[in-house]
């Protein structure tokens, strides 16, 4: 059936549950994980501070984003490696987290893409948009999604 699974998360409860979830589908599966966090670019400088002001901002960016990726990912991890479950984690930097999820799961061999949803209903995906839709409308891989 399914034998690799990527699993996106980003620190968020409902991401949480997509660890537990994914975690126990794998065992039960004989399948691997890769777990993937899209952390945000840095933003763009403001009319005034300088490019030193910038710069720094930017590296500060990189060091938090990183850190927040490791740290999510050494959890998930440690669920995997609890259940007995292979484990891979990935993290990139980006602004179009859609197609990141997308790439990824092309890139690292998965069959099957486990995300959850914040389940925000119609006004909510108008303010906010939903990276599960558009990751199930992008992929030519089955999406479980978990609510």
């Amino acid at each position: 059936m399914y034998t690799h699974l990527l699993v996106p998360i980003d620190g968020s409860e409902v991401s949480l549950h997509a660890v537990e979830t994914s975690v126990a589908l794998a065992q039960k599966l004989g399948a691997r994980i890769t777990g993937f966090v899209a952390e945000p670019m840095a933003p763009l400088p403001s009319g005034s501070s300088g490019l030193n002001a910038y710069l720094d901002k930017t590296e500060e960016h990189r060091a938090r984003t990183e850190a927040h990726a490791r740290d999510l990912l050494a959890k998930f991890h440690a669920a995997a490696d609890a259940a007995g479950v292979p484990f891979g984690g990935h993290f990139k930097r980006t602004e179009a987290v859609d197609d990141a999820i997308v790439e990824a799961a092309a890139e690292f061999g998965c069959d099957l893409v486990v995300m959850a949803t914040h389940g925000r209903g119609a006004f909510g995906e108008l303010l906010f948009g939903s990276h599960t839709k558009n990751v199930i409308s992008r992929s030519k891989l089955p999406v479980l999604v978990l609510r």
